[in-house]
């Protein structure tokens, strides 16, 4: 039953679609219907001009995470499964919001508010993949999936390391992979298609510069 109920919390937490509110009642927007549709703080930012108005959904979806972890923790105490599937039920929750016929923003946020909780190290190595996705690339979105997709490989191939190093332990290295790599899994899933336009732009520029 603390399965379920954890899981239920998340949902109900991350499913509050922070950006549409807050832009739907300052600016009379409707983000799902605007820039690229994304729920969130970037697609915020860019049809809105506000970099107040980002930072403040960031910062909102951000507590999202940590507060489901929280939550569950004064409930249920820090055991491992229990936060993972609270962290994972509320990313779901924030990417595909029941609220607003089930859109959402891409998760990273509210994943962060979590697993700043649950395991730092994690954060730290995502942190350091982004960087160097962006230096090589400069495009936020390949750098956002590049950096979520070599987390996860390193939930499984570093498990031991990083189960060992983080504030919560799973109480074996599988549990550890399979829970991190389902909340990172949900994230990937939403930079499909930012991620399949960046290819797209990509293989235009390269053939606009071979035709000339």
């Amino acid at each position: 039953m603390e399965y379920i109920i954890s899981f239920l919390i998340g949902i109900l937490i991350g499913s509050v679609p922070t950006a549409y509110i807050l832009l739907k009642t300052t600016k009379g927007i409707d983000i799902t219907k605007s820039g690229s549709g994304n729920v969130g703080a970037m697609n915020s930012y860019r049809i809105s001009d506000s970099v107040f108005l980002a930072i403040v959904i960031f910062i909102i979806d951000f507590f999202k995470g940590f507060a489901a972890v929280e939550l569950i923790a004064l409930f249920y105490g820090d055991v491992f499964p229990f936060l993972l599937l609270g962290l994972i039920g509320t990313v779901l929750g924030h990417c595909y919001s029941f609220w607003i016929k089930f859109r959402g923003g891409r998760g990273l946020a509210t994943a962060f508010g979590g697993a700043v909780i649950i395991s730092i190290p994690l954060v730290i190595i995502w942190i350091v993949m982004w960087l160097i996705g962006y230096a090589f690339r400069r495009n936020i979105h390949f750098s956002n999936f590049t950096a979520t997709l070599l987390t996860a490989v390193l939930s499984f191939t570093s498990v031991d390391v990083l189960n060992r190093m983080s504030q919560i332990q799973a109480e074996n290295n599988l549990e550890f992979s399979i829970l991190v790599s389902i909340v990172l899994l949900i994230i990937l899933i939403r930079h499909i298609e930012p991620i399949k336009l960046y290819i797209k732009q990509q293989a235009d520029k390269s053939r606009k510069v071979s035709d000339e």
